[in-house]
């Protein structure tokens, strides 16, 4: 009985299995399905990221005369865009990569330096294939239903932001900032009853700090 019990803590306190990025091989299916009668138009922006980006309804009529391709797979890490990159990037050989991706990451568990690890990887992948192609990296944003790890967001908020710097082909995008009140907290008047997924105000605050680099 004891090596029955030790046997089960142990599987109880054993880190949970990375989830695999073949989980979104059916979303990234259904993203690229039209990809071989209707391909995109090169030298357009691609959008990745997770749910963020895809329920971002009004995306491509936030920046008008933009060739948007809208790449987001809810609920998805970063580490997820990394892998599936070659398939909904690099084909559409883009001008400009908008990423928005590492808020799941660290509500998983991971560290803001994996998320920092997983973003340098992104940007060799990108620069690798495209080595012209521009990546725009917008910052965590402050959900008030994961308040509780703000200070993991904002930390790896400052690593990425730091690792932009050092790569004029790379920018990031502050969109945490102008997302707090006078008191450093949240705005949940940005946010959908679940207070994790933006509405129209929400992104109605982004659509002007990202546009300027779409051009």
């Amino acid at each position: 009985m004891p090596r029955v019990f030790l046997a089960l803590l142990l599987l109880l306190l054993a880190p949970l299995a990375p989830a695999s990025p073949e989980k979104w091989t059916a979303a990234i299916d259904k993203l690229t399905a039209a990809d071989a009668t209707h391909p995109p138009a090169k030298d357009g922006v691609v959008f990745i990221g997770s749910s963020t980006i895809g329920k971002w309804s009004r995306l491509p009529a936030g920046f008008p005369g933009v060739s948007v391709i809208w790449r987001g797979f809810g609920g998805s890490e970063l580490a997820d865009s990394v892998f599936y990159a070659d398939r909904i990037v690099i084909p559409y050989r883009p001008r400009v990569v908008v990423l928005y991706a590492g808020d799941n990451d660290l509500m998983a568990g991971k560290s803001p330096e994996t998320v920092l690890a997983d973003f340098r990887a992104f940007c060799a992948r990108i620069q690798a294939a495209l080595p012209k192609t521009r990546i725009v990296f917008l910052a965590v944003k402050p959900s008030p239903a994961r308040w509780e790890i703000h200070p993991k967001m904002e930390r790896a908020n400052a690593l990425v932001a730091a690792e932009c710097a050092r790569d004029p082909r790379v920018t990031f995008v502050d969109v945490w900032t102008p997302m707090l009140d006078a008191k450093g907290k949240p705005r949940p008047e940005l946010y959908v009853s679940d207070q994790l997924h933006m509405n129209e105000s929400g992104y109605a605050i982004w659509v002007p700090l990202v546009a300027p680099h779409l051009k």
